[in-house]
């Protein structure tokens, strides 16, 4: 167990943060709430950023970017919306040493002033769908922060998508909320529920709003990525309007979807364990990290140009010859496992660290493979395999050192960390049949989702808020077989999912 790092059973919170000064994901910024993301936190968003924009784009959607700044007067033309958004604001009042004549808000978020920008492009049907995505940074002016979980500056992604017809919208928001859900399980290794919220957890302006929820080791929901049906709310107030196909003027029906770093603080607490940081190998920037082993000299020769045999058979000669230029005078040898994603295996060459210190640092960095090679191991033409997973040991001869047998290896280490959140997460899931079960189960100190029928209602989530801390996080559409509302003893159809969340 690494004593840099306090166990999860004894301080959760603590841990959490010392698996993020552990790694070097990130740090504070002089600025109260706000963080600076380390370069090796920075490239797991990166890859993020790579395989969302992937998917975004096979679906038709394309970047650009929209001002830091909006008119204060955009923010208060959808009523709901600046309600909603108004204590988090941040205001410029002040520029170039005078007074503005209109403050400005820093971006909350951009719906207010895309919509603007579409109402100067849309005329006609023929000009919908609009497809765009953003990627920028949002500054929300919270109270209580937590790296990346919730910090006053974030980066993220956001779509905002206009389209011809409710129908259209609506198959649009239910389209991105599978693709977060996907992005969640497939690349990220983490289960998740989805499905929409009630009325009063729902995005401020939109008609409805859409999750996808994840269980963290502590039990505790985290809302991971949110798709939003806007409706005509803000076409309204910002006269998106166009000539239909039957030559009448009518406003255009909108979406608004996004995620954000608080997908890294998913990572860290779906998967690490009292070691330090543990990723999936789809997202991990280092698959791999060779760690040379030897005394002398002559020892150091040999255990290289072992491992030099053992990176031409993963990656090819080519491979191993241009990270030779690319090493230059760095310790740290880095060769591309896949240029597409820029994921790489590293040789630690550090001669001013012990082995066991180099395997603490990549093992505390969440490196999926760690790879040893001493003078035994070459003599016996092997190498040592340890998984960051279950702490395994593997000898593995030269001769099977493939790019099939390190993918095969990797796509199973995968799909074992999603197995082993879904389990974590199915056996966390309890029905309450009565509002006393609901409580018990709170007060007890249990977490996990808790699911039952309940008539959602803004002045009973208050309440149930108030009596257990839980929050309704989404309503189950899987079900419509009637009941009894736990809450109010009426008969009820929504079964939801109730849980404390971050």
């Amino acid at each position: 167990m690494a004593n840099n790092i306090a166990p999860r059973e004894v301080d959760y919170n603590q841990w959490y943060l010392d698996v993020i000064s552990a790694a070097e994901l990130a740090d504070y910024a002089p600025v109260r709430g706000c963080m600076v993301i380390r370069p090796v936190g920075y490239a797991i968003w990166e890859g993020m950023q790579r395989e969302l924009d992937r998917r975004f784009k096979e679906l038709g959607h394309v970047n650009a970017y929209f001002p830091l700044f909006i008119p204060e007067s955009f923010m208060t033309k959808e009523a709901e919306h600046v309600e909603g958004f108004a204590p988090e604001c941040a205001v410029v009042t002040h520029g170039g040493g005078e007074k503005l004549e209109e403050p400005l808000m820093v971006r909350p978020t951009s719906e207010t002033i895309i919509g603007h920008m579409y109402a100067q492009w849309v005329h006609s049907w023929r000009d919908l769908p609009i497809l765009i995505n953003q990627w920028a940074n949002v500054v929300r002016w919270e109270r209580r922060t937590r790296l990346f979980l919730r910090t006053m500056e974030f980066l993220w992604q956001e779509g905002h998508t206009a389209h011809e017809s409710s129908e259209e919208a609506v198959e649009e928001t239910l389209r991105m909320l599978e693709v977060y859900r996907s992005f969640a399980e497939d690349f990220l290794a983490i289960p998740v529920l989805s499905g929409p919220k009630t009325e009063s957890e729902k995005f401020a302006g939109a008609v409805t709003t859409y999750c996808i929820e994840g269980l963290m080791q502590d039990g505790r929901a985290l809302q991971m990525g949110t798709s939003h049906f806007l409706g005509q709310n803000f076409s309204k107030a910002f006269e998106i309007r166009f000539e239909g196909r039957d030559q009448v003027l009518q406003h255009a029906w909108t979406t608004s979807w996004g995620v954000s770093t608080r997908l890294i603080g998913a990572l860290i607490m779906s998967h690490s364990d009292d070691d330090g940081l543990v990723l999936p190998p789809r997202v991990s920037p280092y698959v791999a990290a060779i760690v040379p082993i030897f005394r002398k000299e002559e020892e150091k020769n040999r255990v290289h140009e072992f491992i030099n045999k053992a990176m031409t058979g993963l990656l090819g000669p080519e491979e191993v010859e241009a990270s030779e230029k690319r090493f230059g005078n760095n310790q740290i040898q880095q060769l591309f496992y896949n240029q597409a994603t820029s994921q790489q295996i590293v040789v630690d060459k550090r001669d001013t660290m012990r082995p066991g210190d180099k395997h603490w640092f990549w093992t505390q960095r969440g490196v999926p493979l760690r790879i040893e090679v001493g003078p035994r191991d070459v003599d016996a033409g092997h190498v040592v395999v340890k998984s960051r997973l279950d702490g395994s040991k593997e000898i593995v001869p030269l001769e099977k050192l493939t790019k099939e047998w390190l993918d095969a290896k990797l796509e199973n280490m995968q799909k074992a960390l999603f197995e082993q959140a879904l389990a974590r997460r199915d056996s966390s899931i309890a029905v309450a049949n009565s509002y006393q079960e609901l409580k018990d189960h709170f007060e007890q100190g249990r977490r996990g989702f808790l699911r039952c029928r309940f008539n959602p209602g803004k002045e009973a989530e208050a309440q149930i808020k108030a009596d257990t801390k839980a929050t309704v996080r989404l309503i189950v559409t899987d079900t419509a077989t009637p009941g009894t509302c736990i809450y109010s003893g009426e008969p009820s159809t929504t079964e939801v999912i109730f849980a404390i969340a971050y």
